[in-house]
């Protein structure tokens, strides 16, 4: 039997929520009742505490990249405050976005210094170089980044310097090792921006209802660009 669920997804940093579009769609034509939303700024109390409010409505938190990190904090803080566990979905993303010195597999710091500091300097061609990363790595990637194209929509440089600052900050690595509930954690084999060998540390964590799976051939951008592979995963996770 299928099982109808409600899954709230999570877009990534710089593009806006739209680039979920095709995936929240091809969701929804599987029956699930899908909602979705743009990064938010989780580290002001506040943000956090009305997005973990909303969230708790939900069967299913689901996040692409740094969207995957907001969903890791929002389904820790449930089980925290309420004692329930959600379905944690991430794609793409990495628990510890830039390299310390407990989760090595990572961007390395001065990679990510230098990119915001030319964010600082000229935010409209960092996002650019930003948007060819995300596709990159995957055969199609030409294609995948004029199709992006369309899809992205101009996002407030407030809440941008905030992700950044979230994605410098946010060490996730203990959340996946407590958390009671399941997760799934889906990477790509070409990914210029969460290097592939992250899976081996995950399962190294060998936490409990943990599960991790490799898409081979794929770019960053799998969640936008290969949305029937991505919601085949997703349906065998959920059912």
């Amino acid at each position: 039997m299928h099982l109808s669920k409600k899954i709230l997804l999570i877009t990534g940093w710089g593009g806006g929520a739209e680039l979920l579009k095709p995936l929240h769609e091809a969701l929804e034509q599987q029956g699930h009742s899908v909602e979705r939303i743009n990064i938010f700024n989780a580290l002001d109390n506040e943000v956090l505490g009305q997005q973990v409010e909303f969230a708790r409505n939900f069967d299913v938190i689901a996040g692409w990249s740094l969207g995957g990190q907001l969903a890791t904090l929002l389904v820790d803080q449930i089980q925290q405050q309420y004692a329930e566990q959600k379905a944690l979905i991430t794609l793409a993303s990495n628990p510890c976005f830039v390299a310390q010195p407990d989760w090595t597999t990572a961007m390395p710091v001065e990679t990510f210094f230098a990119f915001r500091q030319s964010f600082e300097q000229d935010a409209i061609i960092t996002l650019k170089r930003f948007g060819l990363l995300v596709c990159q790595g995957a055969s199609s990637a030409k294609k995948d980044f004029l199709a992006m194209q369309k899809l992205i929509r101009p996002q407030p440089i407030a809440l941008l310097k905030q992700g950044l600052q979230l994605l410098e900050q946010l060490n996730l690595v203990s959340m996946y090792k407590n958390y009671q509930g399941h997760q799934l954690h889906v990477f790509a084999a070409f990914d210029a921006l969460v290097p592939y060998q992250v899976v081996q540390n995950i399962e190294n964590l060998a936490a409990k209802n943990l599960l991790v799976v490799f898409i081979d051939e794929a770019s960053h951008g799998f969640p936008c660009f290969m949305v029937e592979q991505t919601v085949q995963i997703i349906e065998d996770f959920i059912q």
